[in-house]
């Protein structure tokens, strides 16, 4: 998409894990999310409550982006998630979570906090540009291994990143699982390589009409 002008905007980067410099570890195994120091931040009622919900709340991760982005107050991260259950967005089981649902979650986001939201089971790449253009950001569907860019990753979708601009190489993403220094805050995915992550799916956020 060499014929992309390049916008970026300023939005505040926000990991899924309350200390994003632990997430490389976190991920690793060798940490685990329990041992966090900083869970208390994420509303949760103990740790193993945030432990369970951390790593399923990339889609907190970015709207809290967003509302920081337009000057809204941002909610604790597992508190945004137990509101988002309450609306539908997710159904919660015993050992595991349903969702994000797109839909409840565009529209609990636009009675809430009366910003554009709209789901789109079908977003192709090429439409990217002009939503990022109008000054609006996208949460992209795309496979975990984005962060390292994987080679052959085993499928698309499964994760929620933030689209915050483009530029003609590259999509640019804050990615809540991402790693520090190299694929978090203002990470480049070359459209080259967007196509075998992207589920070509998302939610497109904008600021109140």
């Amino acid at each position: 998409m060499t014929d992309s002008p390049t916008v970026i905007h300023p939005v505040p980067y926000y990991a899924q894990w309350e200390s994003p410099g632990l997430v490389p570890a976190i991920i690793a195994g060798t940490t685990h999310a329990s041992d966090d120091p900083l869970w208390p931040k994420s509303g949760a009622a103990d740790a193993a409550e945030y432990a369970f919900w951390s790593w399923r709340i990339c889609g907190m991760a970015c709207l809290r982006m967003a509302l920081d982005h337009w000057g809204h107050d941002v909610p604790p991260a597992v508190s945004l998630a137990e509101e988002f259950t309450d609306a539908g967005a997710y159904v919660r089981h015993a050992d595991r979570v349903d969702g994000l649902i797109h839909a409840p979650f565009a529209a609990h986001v636009r009675q809430r906090w009366g910003l554009f939201a709209a789901s789109r089971p079908e977003l192709p790449a090429r439409d990217l540009p002009a939503h990022l253009r109008a000054g609006r950001l996208v949460v992209l569907s795309v496979h975990p291994s984005v962060r390292d860019l994987a080679p052959d990753p085993p499928g698309r979708g499964g994760h929620l990143v933030l689209a915050v601009g483009v530029t003609p190489e590259a999509v640019v993403i804050h990615n809540p699982s991402g790693f520090p220094g190299r694929s978090q805050a203002f990470a480049q995915v070359p459209w080259a390589d967007l196509d075998r992550f992207y589920a070509a799916r998302g939610i497109v956020l904008g600021p109140a009409v």
